[in-house]
């Protein structure tokens, strides 16, 4: 008699579970951070998507950007990666008005 392969796990019942969690809106509070600490890492995040785009749109290599960022080439490289624990949130708002972005504080109460 043959049988059809199954998943590895699918016997748990953890991989029927229907059920949904909703999030907070903040990926890193919902990953158990701290809430202040997860709000400055969804900020950096959100600026590194910021300027990726910005790279992108811009057409420069990884050394030109270097050049007009007036960080390194693998700096870049990593910001283009999302290494987002290799930046502060200061250096990002820098990078980002370096190239031509103008980032923004808005504090909501």
């Amino acid at each position: 008699m043959k049988t059809t392969p199954t998943l590895a796990g699918t016997d748990d019942p953890r991989w029927n579970d229907k059920s949904r969690t909703p999030g907070s809106g903040n990926v890193f509070v919902d990953l158990g951070f701290p809430p202040a600490e997860a709000e400055v890492m969804k900020l950096r995040a959100e600026v590194m998507i910021c300027m990726k785009k910005r790279l992108k749109e811009t057409g420069w290599t990884q050394a030109e950007a270097a050049r007009h960022l007036g960080v390194t080439q693998p700096r870049v490289s990593r910001l283009i990666k999302g290494q987002v624990e290799d930046f502060s949130l200061d250096m990002l708002l820098t990078l980002a008005a370096r190239a031509g972005l103008s980032p923004k504080l808005r504090l909501v109460v």
